[in-house]
Protein backbone atom coordinates (compact mmCIF):
# COMPACT_ATOMS: atom_id res chain seq x y z
CA UNK A 1 0.00 0.00 0.00
CA UNK A 2 3.15 2.80 0.54
CA UNK A 3 3.79 2.62 -2.93
CA UNK A 4 -0.11 4.43 -2.99
CA UNK A 5 0.74 7.26 -0.11
CA UNK A 6 1.66 10.21 -2.79
CA UNK A 7 -1.61 9.54 -4.63
CA UNK A 8 -3.99 9.14 -0.92
CA UNK A 9 -2.18 12.23 0.65
CA UNK A 10 -4.02 14.17 -2.18
CA UNK A 11 -7.55 12.49 -1.67
CA UNK A 12 -9.58 14.40 -0.88
CA UNK A 13 -11.41 11.26 1.30
CA UNK A 14 -7.72 11.28 3.50
CA UNK A 15 -7.77 14.80 4.27
CA UNK A 16 -6.68 15.56 7.92
CA UNK A 17 -5.46 12.05 8.09
CA UNK A 18 -1.56 11.81 8.84
CA UNK A 19 0.47 9.57 6.42
CA UNK A 20 0.99 7.72 9.48
CA UNK A 21 -1.92 6.23 10.10
CA UNK A 22 -3.19 5.37 6.48
CA UNK A 23 -2.37 2.00 7.36
CA UNK A 24 -4.82 1.57 10.20
CA UNK A 25 -7.27 3.52 8.30
CA UNK A 26 -7.14 1.20 5.39
CA UNK A 27 -7.07 -1.85 7.09
CA UNK A 28 -10.13 -0.45 8.97
CA UNK A 29 -11.74 0.06 5.82
CA UNK A 30 -10.96 -2.78 4.46
CA UNK A 31 -9.52 -1.47 1.29
CA UNK A 32 -8.72 -3.20 -1.80
CA UNK A 33 -6.90 -2.66 -5.01
CA UNK A 34 -8.16 -3.99 -8.49
CA UNK A 35 -6.13 -3.27 -11.64
CA UNK A 36 -9.08 -2.68 -14.71
CA UNK A 37 -7.68 -3.12 -18.63
CA UNK A 38 -8.70 -0.10 -20.97
CA UNK A 39 -12.44 0.18 -21.51
CA UNK A 40 -13.32 -2.65 -19.16
CA UNK A 41 -15.95 -2.49 -16.85
CA UNK A 42 -15.75 -1.47 -12.89
CA UNK A 43 -19.04 -0.80 -12.27
CA UNK A 44 -22.04 -1.70 -14.54
CA UNK A 45 -25.21 -0.09 -14.19
CA UNK A 46 -27.74 -2.05 -12.68
CA UNK A 47 -25.69 -3.68 -10.18
CA UNK A 48 -25.35 -2.73 -6.27
CA UNK A 49 -24.47 0.83 -5.18
CA UNK A 50 -22.36 0.06 -2.50
CA UNK A 51 -18.86 0.82 -3.01
CA UNK A 52 -16.61 3.84 -3.03
CA UNK A 53 -14.06 4.16 -5.87
CA UNK A 54 -10.63 5.90 -5.45
CA UNK A 55 -8.22 6.28 -8.58
CA UNK A 56 -4.87 5.24 -7.81
CA UNK A 57 -3.41 5.71 -11.45
CA UNK A 58 -5.09 5.89 -15.00
CA UNK A 59 -8.54 7.12 -15.11
CA UNK A 60 -12.37 6.25 -15.23
CA UNK A 61 -15.61 7.62 -16.46
CA UNK A 62 -19.30 7.77 -15.62
CA UNK A 63 -21.32 6.49 -18.16
CA UNK A 64 -25.39 6.70 -19.30
CA UNK A 65 -26.65 4.90 -22.24
CA UNK A 66 -29.94 5.31 -23.17
CA UNK A 67 -32.09 2.13 -24.67
CA UNK A 68 -30.67 2.81 -27.77
CA UNK A 69 -26.79 2.84 -27.07
CA UNK A 70 -26.28 6.27 -27.08
CA UNK A 71 -23.76 6.93 -24.57
CA UNK A 72 -23.66 10.36 -22.07
CA UNK A 73 -20.67 10.73 -20.25
CA UNK A 74 -21.93 11.97 -16.64
CA UNK A 75 -17.86 12.83 -15.26
CA UNK A 76 -14.31 11.58 -15.34
CA UNK A 77 -12.38 10.89 -12.61
CA UNK A 78 -8.05 11.17 -12.38
CA UNK A 79 -5.92 10.10 -9.75
CA UNK A 80 -6.74 10.48 -6.23
CA UNK A 81 -9.90 11.48 -6.95
CA UNK A 82 -13.44 9.16 -5.88
CA UNK A 83 -16.94 8.02 -8.10
CA UNK A 84 -19.81 6.28 -6.93
CA UNK A 85 -19.85 8.33 -3.69
CA UNK A 86 -23.21 9.72 -4.08
CA UNK A 87 -24.95 6.35 -5.40
CA UNK A 88 -23.52 4.67 -2.07
CA UNK A 89 -24.55 7.20 0.30
CA UNK A 90 -27.82 7.73 -1.03
CA UNK A 91 -28.35 4.02 -0.51
CA UNK A 92 -29.62 3.43 -4.24
CA UNK A 93 -30.04 -0.17 -4.34
CA UNK A 94 -29.14 -0.48 -7.80
CA UNK A 95 -26.31 2.01 -9.86
CA UNK A 96 -28.35 4.02 -12.92
CA UNK A 97 -24.43 4.14 -14.27
CA UNK A 98 -22.14 2.36 -15.70
CA UNK A 99 -18.55 3.25 -15.04
CA UNK A 100 -15.61 2.19 -16.99
CA UNK A 101 -11.41 2.54 -17.26
CA UNK A 102 -10.75 5.21 -19.73
CA UNK A 103 -7.21 3.73 -20.29
CA UNK A 104 -5.59 1.00 -17.80
CA UNK A 105 -6.30 1.74 -14.43
CA UNK A 106 -5.81 0.87 -10.76
CA UNK A 107 -8.79 1.54 -8.33
CA UNK A 108 -8.91 1.17 -4.41
CA UNK A 109 -12.50 0.30 -3.29
CA UNK A 110 -14.25 0.37 -0.44
CA UNK A 111 -17.63 -0.82 0.78
CA UNK A 112 -19.11 3.02 1.74
CA UNK A 113 -20.72 1.23 4.90
CA UNK A 114 -17.32 0.75 6.25
CA UNK A 115 -17.07 4.69 6.12
CA UNK A 116 -20.68 5.40 7.62
CA UNK A 117 -20.85 3.09 9.90
CA UNK A 118 -18.60 3.56 13.15
CA UNK A 119 -16.50 0.30 13.95
CA UNK A 120 -16.34 -0.91 17.17
CA UNK A 121 -12.64 0.28 17.47
CA UNK A 122 -14.07 3.92 17.86
CA UNK A 123 -11.17 5.22 15.48
CA UNK A 124 -10.54 8.39 16.48
CA UNK A 125 -10.42 9.30 12.28
CA UNK A 126 -13.85 8.06 11.76
CA UNK A 127 -15.27 11.17 11.96
CA UNK A 128 -12.76 13.21 10.01
CA UNK A 129 -13.64 10.99 6.83
CA UNK A 130 -17.07 10.96 7.05
CA UNK A 131 -17.07 14.55 6.98
CA UNK A 132 -14.56 14.45 3.82
CA UNK A 133 -16.74 11.92 2.40
CA UNK A 134 -19.94 14.12 2.86
CA UNK A 135 -17.62 17.16 1.28
CA UNK A 136 -17.35 15.08 -1.70
CA UNK A 137 -20.34 14.27 -2.15
CA UNK A 138 -21.36 18.08 -2.03
CA UNK A 139 -18.62 18.91 -4.35
CA UNK A 140 -19.60 16.27 -7.07
CA UNK A 141 -22.86 17.55 -6.40
CA UNK A 142 -22.09 20.98 -7.65
CA UNK A 143 -19.94 19.29 -10.57
CA UNK A 144 -23.15 17.66 -11.64
CA UNK A 145 -25.04 20.96 -11.70
CA UNK A 146 -22.36 22.11 -13.88
CA UNK A 147 -23.23 19.48 -16.23
CA UNK A 148 -26.57 20.25 -16.54
CA UNK A 149 -26.15 23.59 -17.35
CA UNK A 150 -24.12 23.05 -20.03
CA UNK A 151 -26.23 20.16 -21.41
CA UNK A 152 -29.21 22.27 -20.71
CA UNK A 153 -28.19 24.64 -24.08
CA UNK A 154 -30.31 24.71 -26.93
CA UNK A 155 -27.64 24.11 -29.79
CA UNK A 156 -24.12 22.49 -29.78
CA UNK A 157 -22.09 26.12 -30.15
CA UNK A 158 -23.88 27.14 -26.86
CA UNK A 159 -23.26 23.84 -25.44
CA UNK A 160 -19.30 23.83 -26.28
CA UNK A 161 -19.16 27.29 -25.62
CA UNK A 162 -20.56 27.42 -22.22
CA UNK A 163 -18.11 24.11 -21.58
CA UNK A 164 -14.42 26.06 -23.10
CA UNK A 165 -15.82 29.09 -20.51
CA UNK A 166 -16.06 26.78 -17.30
CA UNK A 167 -12.77 25.22 -18.21
CA UNK A 168 -11.41 28.75 -19.08
CA UNK A 169 -12.46 30.17 -15.12
CA UNK A 170 -11.49 26.88 -13.73
CA UNK A 171 -7.68 26.90 -15.03
CA UNK A 172 -8.42 30.78 -15.26
CA UNK A 173 -6.83 31.55 -18.64
CA UNK A 174 -8.18 31.56 -21.81
CA UNK A 175 -5.90 28.75 -23.21
CA UNK A 176 -6.35 25.56 -21.48
CA UNK A 177 -6.25 21.57 -22.51
CA UNK A 178 -9.31 19.90 -21.94
CA UNK A 179 -9.52 16.07 -20.93
CA UNK A 180 -11.63 14.84 -23.49
CA UNK A 181 -10.60 13.69 -27.30
CA UNK A 182 -13.15 14.81 -29.90
CA UNK A 183 -15.37 11.94 -29.33
CA UNK A 184 -15.48 11.50 -25.91
CA UNK A 185 -16.13 15.36 -25.58
CA UNK A 186 -18.99 14.64 -27.76
CA UNK A 187 -20.35 12.58 -25.77
CA UNK A 188 -20.12 14.79 -22.72
CA UNK A 189 -21.83 17.62 -24.57
CA UNK A 190 -24.05 15.08 -25.69
CA UNK A 191 -24.25 16.03 -29.21
CA UNK A 192 -23.23 14.25 -32.57
CA UNK A 193 -19.60 13.96 -32.86
CA UNK A 194 -19.60 15.42 -36.69
CA UNK A 195 -22.05 18.48 -36.02
CA UNK A 196 -19.05 18.93 -32.83
CA UNK A 197 -16.13 18.97 -35.64
CA UNK A 198 -18.02 21.42 -37.62
CA UNK A 199 -19.19 24.01 -35.20
CA UNK A 200 -15.69 23.51 -33.44
CA UNK A 201 -13.96 24.65 -37.37
CA UNK A 202 -17.02 27.76 -37.56
CA UNK A 203 -15.80 28.45 -34.29
CA UNK A 204 -12.26 29.03 -35.25
CA UNK A 205 -13.11 30.61 -39.08
CA UNK A 206 -15.01 33.78 -36.88
CA UNK A 207 -11.87 33.58 -34.80
CA UNK A 208 -13.50 33.15 -31.29
CA UNK A 209 -11.50 30.29 -30.92
CA UNK A 210 -8.09 28.74 -31.58
CA UNK A 211 -7.27 24.64 -30.79
CA UNK A 212 -4.54 22.08 -31.75
CA UNK A 213 -6.82 18.76 -30.86
CA UNK A 214 -7.45 18.84 -26.64
CA UNK A 215 -5.80 22.86 -26.36
CA UNK A 216 -8.09 25.33 -26.80
CA UNK A 217 -7.58 29.20 -26.63
CA UNK A 218 -10.63 31.87 -26.19
CA UNK A 219 -10.29 34.48 -28.28
CA UNK A 220 -11.81 38.19 -27.58
CA UNK A 221 -13.64 38.93 -30.17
Amino acid sequence: MKKYYEILNKCPLFHGIAEAELDSVLECLSAGITAYKKNEIIFLEGSPARYVGIVLSGEVRIVKEDFFGNRSIVSRSGPGELFGESFACAGTEVLPVSVSSAYDSEVMMIDCRRITMTCSHSCSFHNRIIFNLLRVVAEKNLEFNKKIEITSKRTTREKLMTYLMFEAKRNRSNSFTIPFDRQVLADYLEVDRSGLSAEISRLRKDGVIECSRSRFTLLET
